[in-house]
């Protein structure tokens, strides 16, 4: 494929006095609201309609070729517009607000009503409901932000032994664990 001569990546349509005057009002705002983005975008279009060739416009503002070309295409597609910054639209959401509101309400039903053998909701347990019902796979470590944002909140639970000395533990922490430490060499923490 042959590279295009200087001046010929934008159109005669994008080169009408009233585009270039849209051209120079998007650098000059751009400027002024110091957005360094946009008003390099709009410094390259301009200066490559002013026949600069794209590599030297590529060196003065310290940019890659790849990026004044893509540059440039945007301008062909959207005039100024097409240099303003914006912002990614991100993945689509996995769920329908319906399906979210049918989510939230098998969540608070509990596991044992959504068939699961476990007395406990988990992250690997919702995530493995959300795919064998809505077809949906979400991550594990999403699980918990999308149950906030459902409204419910992670809970994790503590361990405790079910048989445990309550006496022999608060003695151990008393005086065999500072003991342990000063063996170490370990500081014993202060309590306030």
């Amino acid at each position: 494929m042959a590279r295009s001569k200087t001046g010929e990546a934008i159109s005669a349509g994008r080169r009408t006095p009233a585009a270039m005057e849209e051209l120079e009002a998007f650098l000059d705002a751009a400027q002024r609201a110091g957005d360094l983005r946009e008003w390099r975008r709009a410094k390259a279009v301009a200066d490559y309609l002013g026949a600069r060739r794209v590599v030297d416009i590529a060196l003065d503002l310290r940019v890659t070729r790849g990026s004044v070309n893509r540059w440039l295409q945007w301008y062909e597609a959207d005039a100024a517009e097409g240099l303003r910054t914006q912002k990614p639209p991100g993945a689509a959401a996995g769920l329908s607000e319906q399906q979210r509101e049918q989510l939230a309400a098998i969540v608070e039903a509990g596991p044992l009503a959504a068939g699961f053998k476990t007395g406990m909701w988990t992250g690997p347990v919702i995530a493995q409901l959300i795919r064998d019902r809505f077809g949906v796979s979400y991550h594990n470590h999403h699980v918990p932000r999308l149950l906030h944002q459902l409204g419910f909140s992670v809970q994790r639970p503590r361990k405790r032994l079910a048989k445990a000395d309550k006496d022999a533990q608060a003695t151990w922490l008393r005086e065999r664990l500072p003991a342990i430490k000063k063996s170490l060499g370990l500081p014993r923490r202060r309590h306030l």
